[in-house]
């Protein structure tokens, strides 16, 4: 059956491609920081003061929650640390009270989480059901998941997806990684040895279409296909963009100076499992890395 589906952050990356597959058998309405024109019904909230269009919510029966301040575009100051976590957790927040407070027919709340849940780890495997990870995003994370579970006292469905490196050739960090390498001076990062537990952006979508469809999904799921080195990630890019790859690693220090604190995000990794999502039946488009590449850069 068609829904009405309320989604936050609808024009970022992933909010504008998920858009696009839902319209085609659903009614999408926008909740932003401003309100835009268009054929999508758009309404405004401004998180920092609590305030929300209470007109977004008419005859909503799905919200699927994708705001968040990115951690991967400026420098980790103290102040942009506290808009990472303030804009996850504060958003969640105003959802959840403004639905304790009025009248609504929402039934499902899909969230945005992300595998930074776990924290770095090389060694080991990470399921859903592992501890959170005691870094500043993993903290993050934690806190953003805690306030996204108070929803689940309403008698809503709730699912957070936990996203991976998502690869897209619109932005985000394949475009990041391209770059220097159609450049040629693409290399591996720190060891290169760090793993990166990636998912194609029409997969990751698909996943968050089966979480709004599929009633039967409750709680957490990763969303990643597979795990792959940076340094296999790199020359894998290389590859398929014919070029050579000639500099020796960046080494840590300098990406430390560099990036400081934000460092952490390209020196470390982890090895997530997809089998929770493909035991609820989910099927991936592009489960093999060089395919993923090649429909997105080829």
């Amino acid at each position: 059956m068609a829904k009405i589906i309320l989604i936050t952050g609808a024009t970022g990356l992933i909010g504008s491609r998920l858009s696009e597959m839902l319209s085609k058998n659903h009614s999408i309405v926008q909740l932003g920081r401003s309100k835009r024109e268009g054929k999508i019904s758009s309404f405004v909230w401004d998180i920092s003061k609590s305030e929300i269009d209470l007109n977004a919510f008419d005859e909503v029966d799905t919200i699927v929650h994708l705001s968040g301040a990115s951690v991967g575009d400026k420098r980790w100051t103290v102040s942009w640390k506290k808009e990472i976590l303030d804009s996850r957790v504060q958003s969640t927040k105003l959802l959840f009270d403004t639905l304790t407070e009025n009248k609504h027919s929402v039934k499902t709340f899909v969230s945005a989480s992300a595998i930074g849940y776990y924290g770095f780890e090389c060694d080991s495997i990470f399921e859903e059901q592992g501890d959170s990870g005691k870094d500043f995003l993993a903290q993050v994370t934690k806190r953003w998941e805690d306030e996204v579970d108070k929803v689940s006292s309403l008698g809503i469905r709730v699912v957070k997806i936990r996203i991976g490196i998502v690869l897209s050739a619109k932005g985000g960090a394949l475009k990041k990684m391209v770059l220097p390498i159609k450049c040629g001076i693409g290399s591996p990062l720190g060891s290169g040895q760090q793993y990166l537990s990636w998912i194609h952006i029409d997969d990751l979508c698909g996943i968050f279409v089966k979480a709004i469809e599929d009633e039967k999904m409750d709680g957490a799921y990763n969303a990643v296909t597979d795990w792959v080195t940076n340094e296999g990630m790199t020359k894998a890019i290389a590859k398929i963009l014919k070029r050579h790859l000639w500099l020796p690693k960046v080494p840590s220090f300098a990406l430390k100076v560099i990036l400081g604190e934000m460092a952490d995000i390209v020196l470390n990794g982890s090895k997530v499992s997809s089998e929770k999502i493909r035991q609820a039946g989910f099927r991936f488009q592009y489960p093999v890395l060089e395919d993923a590449l090649k429909n997105l850069l080829g």
